[in-house]
């Protein structure tokens, strides 16, 4: 499936990276010491370069790529550890707007995402987390448009989204509880919206976001009102497989690093990748990773065709997302066990690889979530 168009796309990503973020004093630099995961700078640059808009229709400013497309870009950034932790989000509110927005939205959304401009989407609540239908944040038809009360959380790279905001609201109540959830475009320094990062593991990657009667004019609503929900079901294969995409490149980049370390590590006169209780496992994570990618590339590709069955690409599509999240903490795991003490030391960067992969298994729909699916979709209901 790697044309030589696609294998040049590849190529170029990587020399990007290693140009741009290819030591750790750059990506020092970048991060303000592995604090912050998103730079303004460096998310610029890339959208000089093109990349931004690899998804992007041409009519909009963007390259007119595939979902291969972006599921290699995610891939050989995360790959790279560029500090792009906006980018996820972006690219799912694209695909949104692509389904569902006017021409307005999509002449001004996706040509400001293809220029650089970073977005958010914000869907979890303190009630509303894999119960996603369980949303009250509130929004109440006014004259002209919208006015939304209540608390969002857990919402990525808000406080990067200077192209805006992509909220899910209750402006309705039905036989179900998803029904009456409508998608609102709202700018991030709107007035009576506060933007409080939560602190994690990796950092201030999340916040939460405080509505107070913040006015969003009715051109702003995104699709049909109540319908929020199928909106939203419509693109989870795509951010399923995009959030794989960027597990596969956390997981080859750690094994690249731990075989660096393995072949330059010496205990007992020799390098501890010679001994066979390590090699062994290393050969392990190889076989691991390397079936990842096939079953990610095999999946990208099944959905693109759309050659089978609903269910079924559901099925593959949540299988891939779990799959490729287990395997890169699992690598980060062994990285760190097979290093020791220096898995555990920051200077040695492996304790940053297994913070950044426990992250995807929680978000995109959990993998407790997607093993729900899977069974459903086997008829284990």
């Amino acid at each position: 499936m790697l044309t030589e168009e696609r294998r040049a796309l590849v190529a170029a990503l990587q020399d990007f990276c290693r140009r741009e973020c290819g030591t750790r004093e750059q990506r020092a630099e970048l991060t303000g010491g592995g604090r912050h995961a998103h730079n303004a700078g460096f998310y610029g640059k890339l959208a000089e370069a093109g990349y931004l808009g690899i998804s992007i229709p041409e009519e909009y400013g963007g390259a007119g790529g595939d979902l291969f497309d972006l599921c290699l870009l995610h891939e050989e950034l995360y790959r790279g550890m560029a500090p792009v932790h906006a980018i996820g989000s972006t690219h799912t509110v694209a695909g949104v707007l692509k389904r569902f927005g006017n021409e307005d939205q999509k002449k001004a959304v996706l040509g400001g995402i293809a220029g650089g401009a970073p977005m958010s989407i914000s869907i979890s609540e303190p009630e509303a987390g894999s119960d996603a239908a369980n949303i009250s944040c509130r929004a109440t038809k006014v004259d002209g448009g919208y006015r939304i009360d209540g608390l969002k959380t857990w919402c990525s790279a808000a406080d990067h989204a200077t192209g805006g905001i992509l909220v899910v609201v209750r402006t309705g109540r039905g036989d179900k509880p998803q029904h009456g959830l409508t998608m609102l475009l709202v700018p991030s320094d709107a007035p009576g919206l506060t933007i409080k990062p939560i602190e994690t593991m990796g950092g201030p990657l999340v916040n939460d976001l405080y509505f107070t009667d913040v006015f969003v004019p009715e051109s702003d609503l995104v699709g049909v009102e109540g319908q929020a929900w199928p909106q939203l079901m419509a693109g989870l294969n795509g951010e399923r497989l995009v959030a794989a995409a960027e597990a596969l490149g956390m997981a080859e980049r750690t094994l690249e690093d731990l075989l660096s370390y393995v072949k330059e590590r010496k205990q007992f006169g020799k390098a501890i990748g010679s001994f066979q209780a390590v090699r062994h496992r290393i050969a392990d994570l190889v076989i691991e990773v390397e079936a990842s990618k096939a079953l990610t590339y095999s999946t990208v590709g099944a959905v693109i065709e759309n050659s089978r069955p609903v269910e079924e690409i559901v099925r593959l599509t949540s299988v891939t997302k779990v799959k490729l999240t287990e395997t890169a903490k699992t690598v980060a795991l062994e990285g760190v066990q097979l290093m020791g003490g220096y898995g555990y030391a920051v200077e040695y960067g492996m304790e940053a690889h297994l913070r950044e992969a426990i992250a995807p298994t929680i978000y995109a729909g959990t993998n407790e979530i997607q093993r729900e699916v899977i069974s459903s979709t086997l008829g284990l209901r």
